[in-house]
């Protein structure tokens, strides 16, 4: 093939602008490319016919050609994996199916290279190569992986693993819809991507359309895949194992008229007449998939041909650029001449791109509008008085299942079972969805609690409905939690770049480490709370403390009402003491802290006690009581909502989507923490603390928090074994204070 530098052409559409090399027309070109086959007004192309084979293919070349220009422009990037999916992306688009998602933050380029040839990125000024180029790998541009903040496109993609469950809130928020998501065989040595899919098919065996579509190319990031050995027929059972009634595997070996060696072949080197043969092969696979997801049967579609296929080499070194992978390299200028459309071939795929799907897809992808809530009135709350204990995990229990009454849509996530967490009254109003009815267990198939027994498929689907626009709750052990947190953390950071509104992500984690003596340190893991800290800082994660059963209530309904933030309750499932009012508490909630004791004199100073936790205020009234008798004056502050006691400096809240910028004045803050001491008190780690720590004008400080785990017969034994009991609270002070 010729091929010219676009420099020498005049006609090209304004939008390839910077596009280095132009080819000649393949043959028959004149015969099949005179008119986008997906015709103004219309969605997908009408048929599969020579013409629609012979755009598609051009849409994978263009597709590769735009991912390794983009990915040289900066000597960084990744182009290999994408390049293998490119005519299983086109043809998608192709057939009208836009609502595209992927777990592989590797394919990113590709994906934005989509992007830009429907036109979506103009949204974000980007209307031509060049100014792609310029705004790739940058701040404000087009980060190195997938963000839903792209515009077209509908979720993140960085920790493998986590594409299918957006694509399983997606089918089950809108059934008219298809999800395909592309999984890379370099992650398929992990088991629960497709463990996720079969048992959410159990569970919601009515929602089957979303497609999965492995892009089988052989290698990982930096070698052979671990199902690189896989015959044809083991990888189709591979995914039958897993409950798919179809699967639709289209391999370019069948093709290859190139003599290449080895099971996995690139097709860029086949001729064009089998290079339009793979493709029209890849365009009725995908549509016969596509057509049995959406008609009831769990399907998966398989692309099988060489990591690298069309760019600059192949296999695991084609996996991403160093800084020596420059555009004026042999190498990377090879790879485009190869690619190198012909001049008005760029219109074409720009005319069929955005069509596809009823228009770009950042005017039609269901990501870009939101859906509408149903209304939640004022949950009923129940008012505890401060002469009773009660069950925190239980109170809000209560609340969580009159929001899944009110709102079908809204879907519990648990993985070790509510009723263990005493939250049996969710089990009870909503029912535990599972196929086999049994009234004795609160199950049945239609029911809105969702119970995998793997954390990360947990946290998965309610993140993934939260991003989507829906209502969910992610129940946990606080020790477990950490399974599943990575995609939690994955769709905080997308919310706070969100264009639009959705609601927060709210997740409880119960059985703290004071509970749980007797499990011994499986069970008894708070050093996840430092993490919830650490997020803090991001602007729109808020670690909550209610204190008793009331402020449990309060801060769900807080959590409840916010939308694109990471809510993160700590609280128990013992009885344990009111303190506060729900007035109380909410201001509380609000306001970050409260004060919920205060001695009334003292002649030996003052001490504070600033506390996150609830059980963990036991000891600390038990202190209080030891300290006013030796003449100290001691206040109690209920560090609720410790975000609200950063100073605005110390968080990113102006960088974020739906920005919170109340934060408690000084004034206000001293009037809680301000004495002679300043004990920081937690049944945790003491991270959570930090705000108050920081800001302090208290002239003596010190704090009192977890350990590590050890087997015990109770709270008070573990409490011991940390250093958490009266009798330590009371030595530090008064050797502080002498």
């Amino acid at each position: 093939m010729s091929v010219n530098t676009a420099k020498k052409f005049t006609d090209l559409p304004g939008f390839c602008e910077g596009i280095q090399y132009l080819g000649e027309p393949w043959a028959d070109y004149d015969k099949y490319a005179s008119t986008a086959v997906i015709a103004e007004g219309q969605s997908a192309m009408a048929k599969i016919d020579d013409a629609a084979v012979y755009q598609t293919l051009l849409g994978a070349d263009a597709l590769r050609y735009v991912t390794l220009q983009l990915c040289g422009s900066k000597g960084s990037g990744h182009p290999g994996g994408f390049a293998s999916s490119a005519e299983a992306h086109a043809a998608l688009m192709m057939l009208g199916h836009t609502n595209i998602v992927t777990e592989v933050g590797h394919h990113a380029p590709g994906f934005y290279s989509s992007m830009f040839l429907d036109g979506s990125l103009e949204e974000m000024d980007i209307s031509t190569m060049n100014d792609m180029q310029q705004r790739f790998r940058e701040k404000h541009g087009l980060l190195g992986h997938l963000s839903g903040a792209i515009p077209g496109l509908l979720s993140p993609a960085g920790p493998l693993g986590q594409g299918q469950h957006f694509a399983m809130a997606g089918a089950y928020l809108h059934r008219d819809k298809l999800f395909p998501v592309t999984i890379g065989d370099g992650g398929m040595g992990e088991p629960y991507v497709l463990n996720a899919m079969m048992h959410f098919n159990t569970a919601y065996p009515e929602v089957t359309n979303f497609l999965p579509v492995l892009i089988w190319n052989g290698y990982s990031q930096e070698h052979h895949s671990m199902v690189s050995l896989h015959n044809n027929e083991q990888m189709i059972n591979y995914w039958k194992g897993h409950k798919f009634e179809e699967v639709v595997l289209v391999d370019a070996k069948d093709f290859d008229d190139s003599n290449q060696e080895g099971a996995y072949v690139d097709s860029s080197y086949f001729s064009l007449k089998n290079r339009l043969a793979f493709t029209q092969a890849v365009l009725e696979g995908i549509d016969k998939a596509a057509s049995s997801a959406m008609n009831g049967k769990l399907t998966a579609f398989i692309i099988k041909q060489l990591k690298g296929t069309g760019v600059h080499t192949v296999g695991a070194k084609s996996h991403n650029l160093y800084p020596t992978d420059t555009l004026d390299q042999p190498h990377i200028i090879d790879g485009l001449q190869r690619r190198a459309l012909p001049e008005s071939a760029w219109q074409i795929v720009r005319d069929n791109f955005s069509r596809a799907g009823g228009g770009p897809a950042v005017k039609t992808v269901v990501t870009e509008s939101e859906i509408e809530l149903i209304p939640l009135p004022s949950l009923k709350m129940q008012e505890f008085s401060r002469d009773e204990k009660a069950v925190p995990s239980t109170a809000m229990g209560a609340l969580v299942a009159q929001v899944g009454e009110i709102d079908k849509r809204f879907v519990v996530t648990n993985a070790d079972g509510n009723e263990a967490s005493a939250m049996k009254n969710i089990n009870d109003a909503l029912k535990i969805r599972h196929p086999t009815m049994d009234p004795l267990y609160n199950q049945e198939p239609n029911g809105q609690v969702y119970e995998p027994l793997n954390e990360d498929a947990c946290a998965g689907f309610a993140a993934g409905l939260a991003l989507f626009g829906s209502r969910a709750i992610w129940l946990s052990y606080e020790s477990f939690a950490i399974n599943g947190w990575p995609i939690i953390q994955t769709v905080t950071q997308a919310m706070a770049e969100l264009r639009r509104k959705t609601p927060s992500i709210v997740t409880m984690f119960t059985a703290g480490a004071l509970e749980q003596g007797r499990n011994g340190w499986t069970h008894q893991r708070p050093e996840i709370e430092n993490y919830f800290a650490g997020m803090m800082r991001n602007g729109n994660v808020y670690p909550l403390f209610p204190c008793d059963a009331n402020a449990m209530q309060a801060t769900y309904e807080y959590a409840t009402n916010s939308f694109n933030k990471g809510m993160v309750i700590i609280a128990s499932k013992s009885p344990l003491p009111v303190y506060m009012s729900i007035a109380e508490a909410r201001t509380a909630v609000e306001e970050g802290a409260a004060t919920i004791y205060e001695s009334e004199s003292g002649n030996k100073g003052t001490v504070v006690f600033a506390v996150t936790g609830d059980m963990i205020y036991l000891p600390v009234f038990e202190a209080k009581d030891k300290l006013e008798a030796e003449g100290y004056k001691v206040r109690i502050v209920a560090v609720l909502n410790p975000r609200r006691l950063y100073r605005p400096g110390d968080i990113a809240w102006d960088t974020v989507s739906q920005p919170d910028d109340k934060f408690m004045s000084d004034d206000d803050f001293n009037a809680l923490f301000h004495g002679d001491m300043l004990m920081a008190v937690s049944g945790g780690p003491s991270a959570p603390l930090e705000p108050v720590l920081l800001r302090t004008t208290a002239p003596r400080r010190d704090t009192i928090c977890w350990k590590r785990g050890e087997t015990t017969a109770s709270p008070n034994e573990i409490m011991a074994f940390n250093g958490i009991t009266p009798e330590i609270m009371i030595d530090r002070i008064e050797t502080l204070m002498k």
